[in-house]
């Protein structure tokens, strides 16, 4: 029997449905409508199903399918538009979108990854709100530096404001990663490595749980820290990071300029990279890889950081 993979579209109010097959429905972006995707989708078994992240306006439609033991793969946004250019597909609907998405799972067939449960997903939602309150922080503390004296009160209080709220998020955060042994035992192991504090250990428990899982390789492509060639012919261009997950390599970038300071290990390898001749950023990307390598190899064998005897 042929394989059967859909691509579904996900917009605030519909679900844009189609498959390799040629099967189209759509379906309203509510409970309702997610309990009738999911009685279009069973009977038809399908081996993938392939949504865009959206901003957050999949998460629900995600939820209800993985809870129903349907498989699915939520895929970055850049990845599908590049397959479609490829195609030549360059007319953009949603019901074309959702049969570039399912071509993209059957030509592709991303790995699915399981639901987070209850508890991860409670850390997931307060680690996202911790970085938008200190993105709205740092805005109000820049304006307060250019700000007329009419206005600058309102600011202050709203800086106060701000201030508790975040230091209400962090120990939530850090009352729910006590409650679990796993998560309590493994912060206690990242903590042990000289410049990862909680705000980069709370991180990777959440937005990187193949920590430990993975080849040093394939968790360095993951985070993005890896440089691609930009070759052609007698051509050597610049290696470039890009791709990954940003939110996390923007965690351990400053993780590492920490370690860079006060890491024995991470800073006789910057400074050697830098006496011969390595720019600063190059040396700092390379050093943001060795500490991921570190924490990676700490996890998979349960060790605690320890400097080596040479360094």
């Amino acid at each position: 029997m042929e394989e059967l993979f859909v691509g579904i579209d996900v917009s605030k109010d519909t679900l844009e449905v189609a498959t390799t097959r040629g099967e189209k429905g759509s379906f309203p972006n509510s409970d309702q409508g997610h309990s009738q995707l999911e009685a279009f989708l069973r009977p038809l078994h399908p081996v993938l199903v392939v949504l865009e992240a959206t901003g957050g306006y999949e998460l629900a439609v995600v939820e209800h399918l993985a809870l129903s033991a349907i498989p699915l793969a939520v895929v970055n946004p850049r990845q599908v538009r590049d397959f479609a250019k490829a195609l030549g597909k360059l007319a953009k609907t949603d019901r074309i979108d959702a049969a570039t998405l399912a071509q993209f799972a059957l030509a592709v067939r991303p790995e699915p990854r399981p639901l987070k449960d209850a508890q991860a997903q409670r850390l997931e939602a307060l680690i996202t709100r911790r970085k938008q309150l200190v993105e709205m922080l740092t805005a109000e503390k820049n304006r307060l530096a250019l700000a007329k004296q009419w206005v600058r009160e309102d600011i202050q209080a709203s800086i106060r404001w701000l201030d508790q709220s975040l230091e209400k998020i962090n120990q939530e955060i850090a009352d729910l990663i006590r409650s679990s042994p796993l998560w309590r035992e493994r912060d206690a192991l990242l903590r042990s490595t000289k410049g990862i504090g909680p705000v980069t250990s709370s991180s990777l428990l959440c937005d990187l749980p193949e920590l430990g899982r993975l080849s040093r390789q394939k968790i360095a492509a993951l985070v993005g820290v890896v440089p691609f060639n930009r070759d052609s012919g007698k051509v050597r261009g610049k290696r470039e990071i890009w791709g990954g997950r940003s939110y996390v390599r923007s965690i351990l970038y400053m993780a590492t300029l920490s370690a860079i300071q006060c890491n024995p290990v991470v800073r006789s390898f910057y400074q050697r990279l830098i006496a011969r001749g390595k720019r600063p950023k190059v040396a700092i990307v390379a050093c943001m890889r060795k500490l991921l390598v570190i924490l990676n190899a700490m996890v998979r064998t349960n060790t605690r950081f320890q400097v080596p005897s040479y360094v």
